[in-house]
């Protein structure tokens, strides 16, 4: 950013803000700019930490007028760096932290900048919870227009589903609340259309009765057993398991704890994560007496705080980042072969996880147009996701998890939930939306005509992207 008029808009947002704008050369620069995957290690021209909504639209001015490209920040999960931007501008958020929980309508209200440990905190002092991703640390705002994937999805639906309202500022420095009956198109847009229709201030959600303590945690096997678990999951889901049950197999690094038998630390494992989110303890209880017929080397699975078990898989901060995903109709025994034998091959020691989980239920009752994501009917999930530390394994761990998902593709769906991936292009983008596309072209047409918010999984506005 250079020249008069640049530093005189500069100048201009510096002084009107109640919060900071920070250049490089400013203290806290160098904290604020950094995101939790350490392969996006970018320097911004400006980053905008913003005190209220009046600075959200300062700062969207100020990037109109400057020509900067705009990246918004709040979590800052996005794995491929999309809450970020080189010598652009960052609209952060983070400061939009807090809830306010109305019990007697089981609902809840949160800033941006509120993270799932924020918001589920806050319910759960009322045995109350939504969707909410699986890594505590995750912002509600990013995986909420997302999607949101979480472990009460087949129950409760993806967090999108339970949304009542999304309070956001528009490319034009709008203030707007879309909810089913106020900008009802963008309400519909912004269940999983991502950050491309303006920077969300304030979410407001249906809450469900839930814990504070659930039956739930983690059993673990040696790696080499993973088949069987996989194939358990499968049957116990296939069986008409009820929407109440949460699962996921794992593959992991036997962590060094003491619950965890020598033999098993540093080594693969496979894992089950288990959680019953229904009211009667006792029909939770016998799934997981099936899983133990398997003779687990870890069961830690038993009554546990809600907010314990959302922090689980929680990934440390600092590490080098790669995920994909894919959606599956069906695991026949040639997927479970597939899935397990290229988790085998998972870099050990390391970080690393490979996931696969079972969808249906809520999720799959809504319907095709009810939302703009596609492929809602898938049965699976699988999530491969590379965790390491140093640069000079970049190489080896991102193939390995293209790997994976190279070969489960001969048994996807086609479709993909956005936030489990990375940039991996516009046909992606298409395909998490499918026929829906056109429609959210002709929204983000409406809403942010100049592609504005392009920092993100894009959708380009319908007259560029040449739709009617």
């Amino acid at each position: 950013m250079t020249g008069t008029a640049g530093q005189t808009a500069l100048r201009e947002l510096r002084d009107g803000m109640r919060g900071t704008a920070l250049l490089p050369d400013d203290a806290g620069y160098d904290e604020a700019r950094v995101l939790f995957n350490a392969m996006v290690d970018v320097r911004p021209a400006v980053i905008a930490q913003c005190a209220g909504v009046d600075d959200v639209a300062a700062a969207i001015a100020f990037g109109q007028e400057t020509g900067l490209p705009t990246a918004v920040r709040a979590g800052g999960h996005s794995v491929a760096g999309m809450s970020t931007v080189a010598d652009g501008l960052v609209i952060d958020v983070r400061a939009f932290t807090g809830v306010e929980v109305d019990p007697g309508a089981r609902t809840a209200r949160c800033g941006a900048g509120a993270t799932w440990a924020d918001f589920d905190a806050a319910t759960q002092q009322h045995g109350l919870a939504t969707t909410g991703g699986r890594v505590s640390t995750t912002g509600v705002a990013g995986l909420t227009l997302g999607g949101g994937s979480g472990w009460l999805e087949r129950k409760h639906g993806l967090t999108c589903d339970n949304l009542r309202a999304v309070e956001l500022v528009t490319a034009a420095g709008d203030r707007v609340r879309a909810s089913a009956i106020e900008h009802a198109d963008l309400f519909w847009a912004l269940h999983g259309g991502g950050g491309n229709f303006g920077v969300a201030t304030a979410f407001e959600f249906d809450l469900h009765p839930l814990g504070p303590l659930v039956l739930a945690g983690l059993m673990l096997w040696p790696g080499e057993r993973g088949r069987e678990v996989v194939e358990l999951m499968r049957e116990t889901i296939e069986n008409g398991a009820p929407e109440e049950l949460a699962l996921a197999v794992v593959y992991l690094t036997g962590p060094p704890e003491e619950f965890v038998p020598a033999e098993l630390q540093g080594r693969l494992c496979c894992g089950l994560a288990f959680m019953w989110a229904g009211e009667d303890e006792r029909e939770g209880a016998a799934f997981a007496e099936d899983f133990r017929t398997l003779r687990p080397a870890v069961d830690l699975v038993g009554a546990m705080p809600y907010v314990e078990f959302q922090r689980m898989i929680d990934d440390p901060p600092g590490l080098r980042n790669y995920w994909t995903a894919d959606y599956l109709d069906a695991l026949p025994d040639a997927a479970i072969e597939v899935y397990a034998a290229h988790s085998e091959r998972m870099p050990v020691p390391s970080a690393c996880q490979s996931i696969v989980f079972p969808w249906g239920g809520a999720i799959a009752r809504v319907s095709a147009d009810e939302t703009p994501m596609a492929k809602r009917e898938a049965t699976w999930v699988t999530h491969p996701f590379a965790l390491w530390e140093d640069a000079a394994g970049d190489d080896a761990h991102i193939a390995w998890a293209r790997a994976i998902s190279a070969e489960m593709k001969q048994f996807s769906s086609g479709g993909v939930y956005l936030n489990f991936i990375g940039d991996e292009g516009g046909g992606r983008v298409r395909a998490a939306f499918g026929d829906n596309y056109d429609r959210l072209a002709r929204v983000k047409a409406e809403y942010d005509p100049g592609n504005f918010f392009r920092i993100n999984q894009n959708i380009e506005p319908a007259a560029a992207a040449g739709i009617g």
